[in-house]
């Protein structure tokens, strides 16, 4: 190679030296335009820009139902547009003028403080609320449809943990109250010597559990817990819980995470303890969370996929699932977290995107006018006419008649979605044993099994709640209906050695509300036949459901309890019990929940302020003309 002279240098090793950093300095530079180049353009290079930008710079990737764009576009939109939208364009219905409190904002006030009783019950947490409420307080006003938690809790009929905690009056009732109490005492305290800040406690060989069900997600039991800690009063353990949250809670996994586990345990836990305290923490946390989700729905049909990955947003349908297909039950659960999600985030693609979950199965053809549990989410059309109240399909009926509740009843498309599905069920499914029981039977395209599951005994509770609002002449019958499967599912426990149920049980074969099978025998510490022990008894107030429910403590604490925490069993028809080794987290969440709620008076978490998620994480019902009026009232005043 011929180098040309430079002049004052000679054709010595300097000259060449200087030629060859000046060649070096120009491949160099080259070399970093074409790496930085293929990070920003190339379509598979989002997590190198993870590792040089920070999460500002990053604009999340999310998808909207069939298009690429639109989450985009909506997250352009300014905030102040985002209520208007999510209850106009997404069409929620809301009705010109809704129930307010029919106390004056000077009782309202009053009420809230609870009494001198309430103020006693825990200091920490009345300086928690105070402290929060500050907060929020400080952070409204200069937009209007930002959501001011003060505000939120001023629209509540009752407080949130009653005049006394709800503490009840007779000393028996309160004395089971305390042991459930000391129940999740135990398993809580099990959980953080020997699994902190995994998923579950495995209280047999004391240690924790991880799974793949939540997608690299860390901590389901502490985020399960908090709303349960916050409301027994257990208030050290409650802030640990915070705390971990706070320091450890790291959402940025990039694992194979269910959608439906990872929203109602994690956004339905952190949305919940939200609510209660009013931490912007656990909102912020939320959102964030709920942001990860929104790439699954990202299908030709707006029906989201069954498993995320939460770091790269690619998603995909379970490989059991038939035909690549969606689960109704759960695409059919997300309804009410994602209403919070925008209520608290004032951007309505939450909403658009439960919203047109309902669009869809609105408009395609129900055979029998039932929903069957298997969806395609390319064509949008059945894959299997399988219908189940118990698992695969249970939740989505919840969810219609939680979402009408929950609306302030305004929502009267659930409405109508609901009471529509339940005459199906009832012309096809609920059966009645030659035993004289209740039971919910599955459909097979056309053909009963007579089985029922123990996750199909929260439909009591369900069709319990839903009584009030059906035709007048029907609240009866509703009633009734709801007592017979509540009593079929006590019988399921009543017929077991260790009076605890099973998974599923039959009625065939002279078979009557037992497991015939031994793969069906097993008890995982599940909450769903005590849901609606709870629901029974705050509609009811008949003595026998607390009696049931102090039947199913009492069961857990000779089969169950072990050394080191809870554990589920392997055969509920032998008293020479085999623990399955696994302390669920939905057992803090819910069970023991349930219990809590069952021994407790009725203004602790006021169904009139309040519908349970199906983790049983509660949510407050959205009273959109009361938050308005207090924020103009709010407005005016300041002014």
């Amino acid at each position: 190679m011929v180098f040309r002279k430079l002049p004052g240098v000679s054709a010595s090793g300097m000259g060449l030296r200087l030629s060859q950093k000046f060649m070096f300095l120009l491949f160099l530079s080259g070399l970093v335009t074409l790496c930085f180049g293929a990070l920003f353009f190339l379509p598979d290079s989002v997590r190198l820009k993870r590792i040089f930008l920070s999460k500002t710079e990053i604009q999340p990737v999310t998808v909207g139902s069939g298009s690429e764009n639109d989450v985009r576009e909506h997250l352009k939109r300014p905030k102040d547009q985002g209520m208007t939208s999510a209850k106009g364009e997404a069409g929620i219905k809301l009705k010109s003028q809704s129930r307010k409190p029919p106390v004056s904002y000077e009782a309202t006030e009053v009420r809230l403080a609870g009494g001198k009783a309430q103020e006693d019950l825990n200091l920490s947490r009345s300086k928690t609320e105070s402290a929060s409420e500050k907060v929020t307080s400080s952070n409204h006003g200069a937009n209007s449809d930002t959501f001011s938690y003060k505000q939120f809790r001023r629209c509540l009929f009752k407080p949130p943990l009653g005049r006394d905690n709800g503490r009840p009056a007779d000393p028996q009732t309160n004395e089971r109250r305390e042991k459930v109490k000391e129940m999740m005492k135990f398993a809580w305290d099990n959980y953080k010597r020997y699994a902190w800040g995994k998923n579950e406690l495995r209280p047999l060989t004391r240690n924790g559990h991880i799974g793949n069900m939540f997608g690299g997600l860390r901590g389901a039991s502490i985020v399960d817990s908090l709303d349960t800690l916050y409301i027994m009063g257990l208030m050290d353990d409650y802030n640990d819980a915070k705390e971990w949250v706070k320091t450890s809670l790291d959402l940025n996994s990039n694992g194979e995470a269910s959608l439906f586990e990872v929203n109602i345990r994690y956004v339905g836990g952190l949305l919940s303890a939200y609510y209660l305290t009013g931490e912007e923490l656990f909102k912020n946390k939320a959102v964030e969370l709920g942001e990860k989700l929104l790439p699954a729905f990202n299908t030709p049909t707006g029906i989201p996929r069954g498993v995320i990955n939460l770091g790269s947003g690619t998603s995909w349908s379970w490989g059991w699932a038939s035909a690549g297909s969606s689960i109704l039950a759960e695409f059919g659960t997300l309804h009410l977290e994602f209403v919070h999600l925008t209520e608290l985030s004032s951007n309505p693609v939450y909403t658009e995107k439960v919203m047109n979950i309902r669009k869809l199965l609105n408009k395609i053809e129900k055979p029998h006018g039932l929903y069957p549990n298997f969806l395609s989410p390319v064509s949008g059309n059945w894959v299997q006419h399988h219908v189940s109240i118990g698992g695969l399909g249970d939740s989505f009926y919840e969810y219609l008649i939680k979402s009408y509740l929950m609306s302030d009843k305004t929502d009267d498309d659930a409405k109508k979605m609901y009471y529509t599905a339940l005459e199906a069920i009832e012309a096809n499914l609920v059966q009645k044993s030659p035993g004289g029981l209740t039971y919910m039977a599955e459909w097979r395209g056309g053909i009963l099994d007579h089985k029922m599951g123990h996750l199909a005994c929260f439909s009591g509770g369900m069709i319990g709640i839903g009584a009030d609002d059906g035709a007048p002449e029907k609240r009866q019958h509703y009633l009734d209906l709801a007592a017979e499967i509540t009593h079929t599912c006590h019988e399921s426990y009543t017929r077991s050695a260790t009076k605890l149920g099973p998974e599923a049980f039959r009625f065939d074969s002279g078979a009557e509300a037992a497991a015939t099978r031994l793969s069906d025998r097993y008890y995982i510490l599940r909450p769903e036949v005590i849901e609606s022990y709870m629901y029974m008894w705050r509609l009811t107030h008949d003595p026998k459901y607390r009696e049931w429910g102090w039947e199913a403590v009492e069961a857990l604490e000779q089969h169950c309890r072990v050394e080191s925490g809870f554990s589920g069993i392997r055969d509920v028809y032998t008293t020479s019990v085999s623990h399955d080794n696994m302390q669920q987290s939905f057992f803090l969440s819910e069970t023991l929940k349930y219990l809590y709620l069952l021994f407790s008076d009725d203004d602790l978490l006021s169904l009139e302020d309040w519908v349970f998620n199906t983790e049983a994480h509660p949510l407050p019902i959205i009273r959109n003309s009361c938050l308005q009026d207090d924020a103009t009232q709010e407005k005016t005043v300041s002014e």
